[in-house]
């Protein structure tokens, strides 16, 4: 018995050869507090269609993994009992049949071993200051040969020291629109990327190129958050130490979600908004990537 489950609409985009862009959960089910992970998922879903492509959110439910989501899933995912599902967990939370919402690393595998090329996500996960903490996203992204449509590195983290994490894995950086690192609520930081494109088919072309060399890395397409929603960089630099210092202590899975929702609080919801707006901004480039290829 194969261990995928798709609904419906993903198995009608297949037959019909529409192109599918996969979309992690745990922004769901962890990153964002109702009714804004419901919101969210809502407009993720319309901009990729109207990009051309099929959103196929990545969870676990039953012993299954499943491809796509029901009206009455998302509902599910995003009540709050779902579990927090990395790559490594996905064996353990098909045998013990978990609810998950599923991180990059999670999504990323699936999507490489199903064939489907792109993943949006909101922000990456990295390596966090201070503790040094280092997210599971990083080593999936240096082995799974996908395209990952992102805001760059979460606002919580170490923007410098994920770079050069993800340059010493070898994983491929490129600016859609800047030359300058994305990073998530903020639009960008001062640091450059060597690598830029302003249209879809340039991306998509690095992806065929990527294909035909069989690199097995993944390429990770940087789109800084909309401007009229992004935030301050100072704003966010000042409300992330302080997160920091009420999060000591708080390690491993729940580090993530407890800094985020801090944030949401220190800026007063301003995070939210532009989680919403980028998030939204990366599944509409995911799906015109996709529907490109």
């Amino acid at each position: 018995m194969t261990p995928f489950a798709m609904t419906a609409a993903v198995d009608e985009a297949l037959d019909a050869e529409r192109e599918l862009v996969a979309l992690e959960t745990s922004v769901l089910s962890h990153g964002l507090p109702a009714p804004w992970n419901r919101r969210a998922a809502e407009a993720m879903e319309s901009a990729v269609r109207s990009a051309g492509a099929e959103p196929a959110w990545v969870w676990t439910d039953a012993g299954f993994v499943r491809l796509g989501a029901t009206g009455d899933d998302l509902d599910r995912l995003t009540s709050g009992g779902a579990a927090k599902v990395a790559r490594r967990d996905l064996p353990i939370a098909l045998a013990a049949g978990t609810l998950g919402g599923t991180t990059v690393s999670a999504a990323a595998w699936v999507a490489h071993r199903m064939s489907i090329e792109v993943l949006a996500t909101g922000g990456i996960g990295g390596v966090h200051p201070r503790s040094g903490d280092v997210s599971a996203d990083l080593m999936e992204l240096s082995r799974a040969p996908i395209t990952v449509v992102c805001s760059g590195p979460k606002a919580i983290l170490d923007p410098k020291a994920t770079m050069e994490r993800l340059e010493e894995l070898g994983v491929g950086i490129l600016g859609f629109g800047t030359d300058r690192l994305p990073f998530f609520v903020v639009r960008e930081v001062d640091l450059p990327l060597e690598h830029r494109a302003d249209d879809p088919k340039e991306v998509a072309a690095a992806v065929r190129a990527r294909r035909e060399l069989g690199v097995a890395s993944a390429l990770v397409v940087c789109n800084p958050c909309p401007a009229e929603a992004a935030l301050p960089a100072d704003l966010v630099a000042s409300a992330v130490r302080r997160c920091t210092d009420r999060a000591r202590g708080v390690t491993g899975k729940r580090l993530t979600p407890t800094l985020l929702a801090c944030l949401a609080e220190e800026t007063e919801g301003r995070s939210l908004e532009a989680n919403l707006a980028l998030l939204e901004g990366n599944a509409t480039l995911a799906g015109r990537i996709a529907a490109h290829l």
